[in-house]
This record gives structure tokens, sequence and C-alpha cells, in this order.
């Protein structure tokens, strides 16, 4: 075999790499494709849970807490948090009603929204919806 490295031996490598990865990125897309259908939750979308999503954002709850990820990290992480409270949206709504006005002294935590019960209602919805997307064991533990 020849030492030298010609035009011709690096154009082949070149278009070789070339479709080799072009076919790589190709698997990988229809992979990622077809686990991202499998793992979606928009039969459970309703206009509650819509109604809490915008709930969640006027309010800047992401401001604080993380969800699936995303967020602060100020607070606890909210993809599970109706696993966590025993799959009660009653807890979830108790929690967040029975937060002092002023705060607890001394320490954070959660301000008091002053909710109606229908936006309540709402909130827990949009986070239970939020528990029920396949997040692929994310957060690796319950606590979040």
């Amino acid at each position: 075999m020849s030492e030298t490295f010609t035009k011709s031996m690096a154009r082949n490598i070149f278009y070789g790499g070339s479709t080799f990865f072009f076919l790589l990125l190709l698997a990988l897309t229809f992979d990622t494709e077809s686990s991202l259908h499998e793992s979606d939750n928009r039969e459970n979308l309703t206009e509650q849970v819509a109604h809490g999503k915008r709930l969640w954002e006027e309010n800047n709850c992401i401001g604080c807490h993380t969800l699936l990820g995303e967020g602060a990290y100020f607070a606890p992480e909210l993809g599970n948090v109706y696993k966590r409270f025993g799959n009660s949206k009653e807890a979830i709504m108790g929690f967040i009603k029975s937060r002092p006005v002023d705060g607890i002294p001394g320490r954070r935590s959660m301000p008091q929204f002053n909710f109606t019960d229908e936006e309540l209602n709402a909130v827990a919805e949009f986070l239970k919806y939020a528990s029920e997307i396949n997040t692929q064991n994310w957060p690796p533990n319950i606590q979040g």
C-alpha cells in the first residue's frame, strides 16, 4: 500500500463519513420521535389543565420551583408533587391554601397567593397532569 494520502482517498473518506453520520442522524431522529409519541399525555390535556398552566405562568411559580427539571432551584421540584402528596389533588390544594400570609419569619417560604377554589383546583389539575408525563424516571428520587 502506498504511503501517500491522495485527494481521491480524502474524498472517499469524506463522502463515506458524511453518509454514515447522516444515516446515524436519521436513525436517532426516528428513535426520538417514536419515544416522544409513546410518552405524550395529550389525551389528559383539558381546559382546566390549561388554566392551571396559565396560573403557573402568571404567578411565576417557575421563579422558585422546577418543573421537569426546568426552572429555579430555590424550592422543590413539582413534576412529581402529585405522587409525593399521595396522588391527592386535595392535599396539594390544602398545602397551597395553608401558606401563611406573611410567610414564615427567618426562612424562605411559599407566599400566599389567595387563589379561589376554582384556581386551586386548576393548579392541582396542572400538577397532576405534569406528574403523569412519562419523564423516563426524572426526577431520580421522589423528593424531587
